[in-house]
């Protein structure tokens, strides 16, 4: 395999499959079908999980940012928790992290016992983002990747890859093969939020962007058969 440790980024809105909300069982199934091949083959696996399937909050005129973004870490938590029991139906064992106190959920998130659980071959669920208000999931991704030395960033979507324009609204988008995460800085291209990229460049984390719904898309990413962007840490 191309990379020992990933932190898999999953979106939330991917996980719905077509209902667009909640959790669309058969997508989640084949996702933690594709984390235990990886796992079986000796790669370590982190998995950090957007709320859009649930919370979309953040552009709401009444509720406030800091309460709108509480929300949507608590819907983090439940893709994560979700996702963590469709990985042990696969035969994995599987912890959820957070930043903060969950009662019995989950355990409070350190690199240690990050370090602890990959080393046993569990898979690592880090919910709740980063525990503060005003920072996205991306962010949180590109936070805990330079914390537990990934090797690289997944990102799984229900865009597959990087384009010059929003694909959705332009048909003539132009998707990238390969992209340095300086262009998407310098050009704004929205792929993470600039926060999250620009931790990315400091520290030299590569990331992955594809489809999540194309037929063993995790896999082949790990493998080094990315079908869609591959974002290079210069």
């Amino acid at each position: 395999m191309k990379y020992k440790r990933i932190l898999l980024k999953l979106s939330g809105e991917a996980l719905s499959g077509d209902k667009g909300a909640g959790f669309d069982e058969a997508t989640c199934i084949r996702v933690a079908g594709q984390i235990k091949t990886l796992a079986d083959g000796g790669c370590q696996v982190a998995v950090v999980i957007g709320g859009g399937n649930f919370w979309r909050g953040r552009t709401s005129g009444i509720i406030q940012r800091n309460q709108a973004d509480q929300i949507g870490m608590l819907a983090t938590v439940m893709n994560c928790i979700y996702m963590s029991e469709m990985c042990r139906h696969e035969g994995l064992m599987t912890q959820v992290l957070t930043p903060f106190e969950c009662g019995s959920f989950t355990k409070l998130f350190s690199r240690d016992r990050v370090e602890k659980y990959l080393s046993k071959n569990m898979v690592v669920f880090l919910a709740g983002g980063t525990g503060h208000p005003y920072f996205s999931t991306d962010t949180a991704t590109a936070l805990r990747a330079v914390e537990i030395q990934a090797d690289a960033i997944l990102a799984a979507r229900s865009v597959d890859g990087v384009y010059d324009s929003d694909p959705k609204s332009n048909p003539n988008a132009k998707k990238y093969d390969t992209i340095p995460i300086s262009k998407i800085i310098d050009e704004k291209l929205g792929v993470v939020d600039l926060t999250a990229a620009v931790i990315c460049y400091e520290n030299k984390m590569p990331l992955c962007v594809f489809g999540l719904n194309e037929e063993n898309s995790i896999v082949n990413c790990v493998n080094g058969s990315c079908s869609g962007t591959v974002v290079t840490a210069d």
